[in-house]
């Protein structure tokens, strides 16, 4: 049987405001990202999840609770987390983002590439196949993730996600939806 994921990327963060690329920095949500995270609650109201998944980075975690809680079980796990951009963590984007495309294989320094981000998407999809075939799942996370689920389950380049991410494109949505076979 098939598990039916929907993605969402957590709130609007101070860093963001800021330009600021956070990769594994701890920081939280702006008043923006609050209420963001609240609105989400109506926008997929008719969705029912049998667990909700989050990165356990401050971000992730608060954006799950704001739009979950009390609602279904939020689960945190490390696997989600934002790539770590090592030295580069809260750094300028302007810095950050050009070297993103540079590093799927090759490591950020100190930290890890895009394909060490898709290994552990690839264990935490085994861990779902094993645990919640059939069920409808939520991912609240961050954008290494998300692009690393176009890779795995859209059959997607790495070239042809990071082209075609919706940050680039300015095409939000309230939850992506992947088919995990």
């Amino acid at each position: 049987m098939a598990i039916n994921i929907t993605y969402f990327v957590h709130g609007t963060t101070t860093d963001n405001e800021k330009e600021i690329s956070s990769g594994w920095f701890d920081v939280g949500l702006s008043e923006l990202g609050v209420k963001q995270s609240i609105d989400l609650k109506d926008k997929i109201r008719d969705k029912k999840f049998a667990v909700v998944f989050c990165s356990d980075l401050k971000r992730a975690f608060d954006s799950a609770k704001l739009t979950f809680e009390g609602e279904t079980p939020i689960i945190q796990d490390k696997r989600l987390r934002e790539c770590n951009y090592g030295k580069y963590n809260a750094q300028p984007s302007a810095i950050v983002e050009p070297l993103q495309e540079k590093c799927i294989a090759e490591r950020f320094p100190e930290g890890e590439s895009y394909e060490d981000v898709k290994a552990r998407i690839a264990d935490f999809l085994g861990f779902l196949k094993r645990n919640y075939d059939g069920k409808s799942v939520a991912i609240v996370a961050h954008k290494a993730p998300q692009l690393a689920l176009d890779v795995l389950l859209k059959g997607k380049t790495w070239e042809q996600a990071f082209a075609k991410d919706w940050r680039k494109t300015k095409s939000w949505k309230p939850g992506w939806e992947y088919i995990l076979d």
